[in-house]
C-alpha cells in the first residue's frame, strides 16, 4: 500500500527568520493514487500579525483566526496523521522549513522531542518534477493546471485545502494520470513495469471483455454517412479500412 498525501500550508508571511508562523494546514490524502476522503485540515492562531502581501494571498483575517487552536495543540495530531507518508509538496523547502520551525518551537515551549519531517516522511518537490518534465517553463501551480487542463476557476484566493487538492490532481496528470480502471484492480489487469518517469504500465486481458459487433442497419448507416463525408471531401481512404468496394 502505497500512502501519499499532498500538503500545502498558509503563513504570515515568508520567512521563519522574520518569526513569521503557519495559519494553516492543509493535507489530502491519496493511497494507491485514489483520493481516500481522509484529510487533514487545520487552522492555527499565530499570535502574531498577518503581513499585507499574504493577506492579498490567502485572505486569512486575524479575526477569523482568533479562536483558533495554536500549533503545540495540534502539533501531536498532526505529526502522527503524516507519520510514515510520501509528502508531495509544491515548493518543498517553504513548507517544510516553516512545519521544522513550528515542531522547533513546540519542542522548546512543551519539553517535547519530535523530530523534522524528514525524519517521518519522505518528502518529494513536486516543483521539481514539473521543472524536469517541463525546462524553461511557468510551473506554478495555475500554470499546470492550465497545462495539464485541470478546472481551478473554483480558486478565488490560496487556502491549503484547495490547493492540496488541486496538487492531486497536478500530480496524477504528472505522473501518468489513473493507473487503474475504476471496475478494475492493479492485481487484476496485470501491472508490468515501471518506468523512469514513473509511469505504470498496465496490461489488460481483453479476453475479459465482450465484443459487440454492429448490426447490418447500424453498419449500412456509418457506410451512407462516410460516402456523404467522401462526396465533400473527395477522399475514399476510409473504403480500405473498412473494406468497402467503390
Amino acid at each position: 500500500m502505497s500512502r501519499q498525501i499532498l500538503l500545502d500550508t498558509e503563513t504570515t508571511g515568508l520567512e521563519t527568520r522574520d518569526g513569521h508562523r503557519i495559519i494553516e494546514i492543509g493535507c489530502v490524502e491519496m493511497i494507491d493514487r485514489k483520493m481516500t476522503g481522509n484529510d487533514y485540515h487545520q487552522y492555527i492562531q499565530p499570535d502574531r500579525e498577518i503581513d499585507a502581501e499574504a493577506l492579498a494571498v490567502h485572505g486569512i483575517t486575524q479575526e477569523y483566526l482568533a479562536d483558533k487552536p495554536r500549533f503545540e495543540e495540534i502539533a501531536n495530531d498532526f505529526l502522527e496523521y503524516v507519520k510514515g507518508a510520501e509528502l508531495i509538496i509544491h515548493n518543498a523547502p517553504f513548507d517544510v522549513g516553516f512545519l521544522d520551525y513550528e515542531i522547533g518551537l513546540f519542542n522548546k515551549k512543551t519539553g517535547a522531542n519530535q523530530p523534522s519531517l524528514k525524519s517521518i516522511c519522505t518528502i518529494t518537490d513536486s516543483l521539481v518534477m514539473a521543472r524536469d518534465l517541463h525546462p524553461g517553463q511557468r510551473n506554478s501551480l495555475d500554470a499546470l493546471c492550465k497545462r495539464y487542463e485541470i478546472s481551478n476557476e473554483h480558486r478565488q484566493l490560496h487556502g491549503a485545502l484547495l490547493d492540496s487538492q488541486i496538487l492531486g490532481d497536478v500530480y496524477l496528470a504528472m505522473t501518468g494520470g489513473q493507473v487503474t480502471l475504476s471496475l478494475m484492480s492493479v492485481q487484476e489487469s496485470g501491472a508490468t513495469e515501471v518506468n523512469a518517469a514513473g509511469i505504470r504500465r498496465v496490461t489488460i486481458d481483453t479476453n475479459k471483455f465482450k465484443v459487440i459487433k454492429a448490426n447490418d442497419d447500424e453498419n449500412a448507416s456509418h457506410i451512407e454517412r462516410m460516402t456523404a463525408i467522401e462526396e465533400i471531401s473527395g477522399n475514399d481512404s476510409w473504403k480500405k479500412l473498412f473494406h468497402v468496394r467503390s
